[in-house]
């Protein structure tokens, strides 16, 4: 999709409206994501957090162990979270 300026800034403004009316964690999560990529945009360095490391490490032993989610299951959680 290619917008114009004027688009961009019109769909930005209208997204804020709406975080205005969620709840605080979900506020203070968008607020990290924007942050994460003003961070890409600038050349910073990620650095997770202490429960993303342990994520990343809990991953990576069942990496190990060859403990895999099956493709249909994954499948089904993408299904329930796309828009309709």
């Amino acid at each position: 999709m290619c917008y114009g300026v004027g688009m961009t800034a019109k769909i930005l403004n209208d997204a804020m409206k709406r975080v205005e009316t969620w709840p605080r964690e979900a506020r203070e999560e968008l607020g990290h994501i924007a942050l994460e990529i003003d961070a890409a945009l600038k050349g910073g360095i990620y650095r997770a957090t202490t429960d993303e490391l342990v994520g990343i490490d809990r991953g990576l032993v069942a990496a190990n162990k060859r403990r895999f989610v099956a493709p249909a299951d994954v499948e089904a959680v993408f299904a329930r979270h796309r828009p309709a």
